[in-house]
């Protein structure tokens, strides 16, 4: 089959790899149809990825169809499929508390194995949901949507909940559009004058441009002082993460959705005064892969207008590496898997 081969930071080739054997029982063969491209996808290729071994196939945002099934799979072949990336070993703490998306020996496609950037994929029949009616271009973008909702429902904010979402790339859009399915009251805060006008104009967001004045008097002026109820933060920086806590409201939450490696400090003194939530969100379970698929379904989801740029599989090593560098316009790209032996760089739509 081909594939996708991230050999080594900056090294990225389409190549023939031995296809997949017969399913063993409680596993199904997947036959790939779009990959998105995530900003782990990025790390991976830039060589900023702290944990991974190369070479790796990436890619762990995914839809497909059921070629062959395990003994025991009770998916039939032919049935279209979302792929949750996230094997967990069913025994640990996490996992035997319903919480698999923290599994103490967590495998994410892409990550810790190799991924979906290629034609076929085994993969656990149980991280195999049915699309359900959505279409499966739709179907390969409810993981990155599935990780916003599970924020959401972690904050277990009330409807009106006054809210900030900080960053406006995928995470964060995706956090945004579901805090906003939730009934709160949303504004997302970005460095970059271009994603905020994205998500005014064509989301209808409120915004704050943190590149046009200090934030915290944007926020003291945006909220008459008082800071927000709910506050997300999606940036991946830690300057970013450690100036969140200041922006949370007495009594108010601070959810932590993208992950940095270093230490997080603050003052105690502030967080304790607040009497703070703080959480930590994860991955996503399967009631946000149901409750992403539904809503995109039913048209609250403005899908269309999140994925901007497309591609093949053989159009991948180049068009992943010029989009890690090229970011203007660049909201969510995924691979066309099933045209990968079209010739030439489709680009943007």
């Amino acid at each position: 089959m081909k594939a996708v081969l991230c050999r080594s930071p900056g090294d990225l080739v389409l190549e023939d790899r031995p296809a997949p054997e017969a399913p063993p029982p409680g596993w199904a063969l997947v036959a790939v149809s779009h990959v998105g491209i995530c900003g782990t996808d990025y790390h991976i290729f830039e060589g900023k990825h702290p944990f991974l071994a190369y070479p790796r196939i990436m890619g762990h945002e995914v839809s497909g169809t059921v070629m062959e099934t395990g003994e025991g799979v009770e998916l039939a072949v032919g049935d279209p499929v979302v792929i949750n990336p996230y094997l967990s070993c069913g025994k640990c703490i996490a996992c035997r508390h319903g919480k698999p998306n923290c599994c103490v020996r967590i495998e994410v496609l892409g990550v810790h194995r190799d991924g979906a950037m290629c034609e076929r994929i085994l993969v656990p029949a149980q991280n195999l949901y049915p699309a359900n009616g959505l279409s499966l271009a739709d179907a390969a973008a409810v993981e990155f949507l599935a990780i916003g909702a599970h924020a959401v429902r972690r904050a277990r904010a009330d409807p009106g909940a006054r809210t900030l979402v900080i960053g406006a790339g995928p995470i964060g859009l995706g956090t945004a559009i579901f805090a906003r399915i939730a009934g709160l009251d949303v504004t997302l805060l970005d460095m970059s004058s271009e994603r905020l006008a994205f998500a005014a104009n064509e989301l209808g967001f409120q915004t704050l441009d943190g590149s046009r004045g200090a934030v915290p008097d944007l926020v003291r002026e945006a909220t008459s002082g008082d800071g927000f109820d709910v506050v997300f933060d999606a940036t991946g920086n830690t300057q970013s993460v450690q100036s969140a806590f200041a922006h949370v409201a007495h009594g108010g939450t601070l959810v932590l959705v993208s992950v940095v490696k270093d230490d997080i400090s603050f003052s105690d003194p502030e967080f304790h005064k607040r009497e703070m939530t703080l959480i930590g969100s994860r991955n996503a379970l399967r009631a946000d892969f149901d409750h992403v698929a539904a809503s995109i379904r039913n048209g609250t989801v403005p899908l269309a207008k999140l994925v901007t740029h497309r591609t093949t599989l053989a159009g991948t090593p180049h068009d992943l590496a010029r989009w890690a560098h090229e970011k203007s316009g660049l909201i969510k790209a995924v691979i066309e898997v099933g045209h990968n032996m079209a010739g030439g760089e489709p680009g943007p739509n």
